[in-house]
């Protein structure tokens, strides 16, 4: 018998949606979208207009379960997003939609889950080396923020866990970050990873650099006018070679790196290391450079494990809707 689910990947700038139908042998997508999550008030309305949009796939049929990955923490079958004024709880979107069951979860540990749906050909090797088998892996990635799981071996998978790992204390590595931290305090308070590691934070360390040096005119003009002033600043660094832009990236890449490192070192992962998300596949070249990689092993007396642990980028922008749907399919009603 044929039975429908929908999964879905929840950020703060995008939401991806997928309509598929599921039978004992395989599934079918019927209809996906993405949204502008910042067009709707809530995801009660945004997901009222995915399902309106694939009425004729639906067919009046029920759904036999959602999964949705979300951009924050889930607590009681309730999900706050992070950087929307989205409150998502998993029981009254059952009630409204008639749904057999729905389940939340943190974006990052539906991204751990899609893992095992990839292709080599999906993963850029940053550092290569052997995986332990069955040892824990971490993933974790820059978006609109900064997303961490790690994955522990259980009865003969993966399990992955969530964390908000980057909302702890962001730790300067030189003089230059020192000045950063001190101006992000006077802004923010509380300073963490996620303020300087994610599409908002390159936007922060840009405007704390035009705090001691004047931007060229064609960047300021540019920034104006720009929706996407993280893009913006990527795009002048990259490929107008703009001095203050570099400057701003390489920041980025380095603090980038150090966090996957302590993260990684934190958990151990010795299984591997995964940089998912919106911004790495993006920078896959500048990444690629060096830089990342050597503030991941700059670890003092622990560098030479530090370059005993495989990374990789996942170059898949949707392995995180990829492992919304395996939860969906697990968690449908018999």
């Amino acid at each position: 018998m044929k039975k429908l689910i929908i999964a879905g990947d929840i950020g703060g700038t995008k939401t991806l949606l997928r309509l598929l139908e599921v039978d004992s042998n395989h599934s079918k997508k019927l209809y996906s979208q993405r949204f502008a999550s910042n067009d709707y008030p809530d995801f009660t309305t945004l997901l009222a207009a995915f399902i309106q949009a694939c009425q004729s796939s639906v067919k009046g049929q029920l759904i036999a379960a959602m999964c949705l990955g979300i951009a924050g923490p889930v607590k009681e079958r309730t999900a706050k997003v992070t950087n929307l004024p989205w409150l998502i709880n998993a029981d009254e979107l059952q009630q409204a939609f008639a749904i057999a069951r729905v389940e939340l979860m943190n974006d990052f540990m539906a991204v751990g889950y899609g893992l095992a749906a990839l292709q080599e050909s999906e993963l850029y090797c940053l550092q290569e080396a052997a995986a332990i088998p069955r040892a824990t892996r971490v993933v974790m990635g820059a978006g609109t923020g900064l997303g961490q799981a790690c994955l522990v071996w259980e009865n003969g998978q993966y399990k992955p866990y969530p964390s908000e790992g980057s909302h702890v204390d962001f730790a300067p590595r030189n003089h230059i970050q020192y000045e950063l931290l001190k101006n992000l305090q006077s802004r923010f308070g509380h300073v963490s990873y996620e303020r300087v590691v994610s599409g908002s934070g390159l936007v922060n360390i840009f405007e704390f650099l035009t705090s001691t040096q004047q931007a060229t005119a064609e960047l300021e003009h540019a920034l104006q006018s720009s929706v996407d002033k993280a893009a913006t600043i990527t795009a002048f660094a990259v490929e107008k070679k703009d001095h203050l832009a570099k400057q701003a990236l390489d920041i980025f890449i380095d603090v980038y790196g150090a966090q996957a490192g302590n993260f990684a070192l934190t958990c151990l992962a010795q299984g591997g290391v995964y940089i998912a998300g919106g911004i790495a596949p993006k920078l896959i070249q500048r990444m690629a450079q060096g830089d990342f990689m050597h503030a991941f092993r700059d670890k003092g007396r622990f560098a030479s494990l530090m370059e005993s642990l495989p990374v990789h980028v996942v170059m898949n922008a949707e392995v995180g809707l990829e492992g919304a749907v395996q939860v969906a399919l697990r968690c449908m009603p018999v």
